[in-house]
């Protein structure tokens, strides 16, 4: 630490323009671990999913076991909750926290992850509002 205020470490940016809905995806899944209501990884998801406790759920197309992907989107489909797909387990990893940041912010061993369940948003947030938004539109 420094005699000087002011060491705080920059946040990514956020573009003045109109968020897409990876940007909405990845801050909406680092408000919800921060407030410790994200469920990693399928066997976290799917018992999330059970007890009906997820109010999101989003899943990588890449999942290398085809059986979990339909686990996870027969559970979402019984229990009515939305899901989402992106596209790489490893972007979803990257986002879900399961990696380790390194100086100069990048990610570093970042670990895959095929599924993940939101519990609890956490703080309300522009990117929550764009996501609600664009589950509206897919309804």
């Amino acid at each position: 630490m420094s005699d000087v205020e002011g060491d705080e470490v920059p946040s990514a940016v956020v573009p003045s323009g109109p968020m897409d809905i990876n940007t909405a995806i990845q801050e909406v899944l680092k408000q919800a671990l921060i407030a410790d209501g994200l469920a990693r990884g399928v066997r976290e998801a799917s018992k999330a999913l059970d007890k009906r406790q997820a109010l999101l759920c989003i899943l990588a197309e890449n999942c290398d076991e085809p059986m979990c992907k339909k686990l996870i989107t027969a559970l979402c489909m019984e229990h009515g909750i939305p899901l989402i797909k992106v596209d790489s387990n490893m972007k979803l990893g990257e986002w879900a926290g399961l990696c380790k940041i390194d100086q100069e912010g990048k990610a570093r061993k970042v670990v895959k992850c095929s599924s993940c369940v939101v519990r609890d948003w956490g703080k309300e947030s522009p990117a929550h509002d764009v996501l609600q938004e664009y589950l509206k539109s897919q309804r």
